[in-house]
């Protein structure tokens, strides 16, 4: 009977395995799934960007470090739509569109919850817009990015080519 109960365990261990393999590379995945839209708000200091931000989120409170983390994430690797204030577009920093990949350990990192993005998110404003969709919400708010510095860290990184590079 005991070494029933010992094969028992340890057979639901071994089908429990996968299930937590599971979970963990979900996550690793969702840290690159980002689902959001940023748009310029507005001029700001010489050197950043005044981005209007909307994300994602299953709860009902708004994450003001993830609206920081989409707003550096966009200015990388999706550029900035313009906006009603006489805002041009501007395209993302990364023109590589296999960048993300090619750099993914350095992302992971630069992206972590204590992550270097959070050096060139300036401010967010804590006025946040929120709107109820099918199972989510909406949070719109104001983020502004250090987008010169942004741009000179990731070149002395290697990570996107220098405007004087060439074409």
């Amino acid at each position: 009977m005991k070494n029933l109960r010992i094969a028992m365990v340890a057979v639901l261990a071994m089908l429990m395995l996968p299930l937590g393999l599971s979970a963990q590379k979900k996550a690793e995945k969702d840290a690159w799934d980002y689902q959001y839209e940023i748009q310029c708000a507005g001029t700001g200091v010489d050197g950043t960007y005044v981005l209007k931000v909307s994300f994602y989120a299953k709860g009902k409170k708004p994450d003001l470090q993830q609206a920081g983390m989409v707003a550096v994430h966009g200015v990388i690797f999706k550029g900035v739509t313009g906006g009603l204030q006489g805002c041009p577009s501007q395209p993302a920093l990364m023109r590589d569109p296999a960048g993300q990949q090619t750099y993914k350990d350095y992302f992971k990192k630069f992206f972590a919850p204590t992550g270097d993005y959070g050096k060139y998110v300036l401010s967010v404003s804590p006025k946040v817009e929120r709107v109820k969709l099918k199972g989510q919400w909406k949070f719109t708010t104001t983020v502004q990015v250090a987008k010169d510095q942004l741009r000179r860290d990731l070149e002395a990184a290697g990570v996107i080519k220098g405007l004087s590079s060439g074409f």
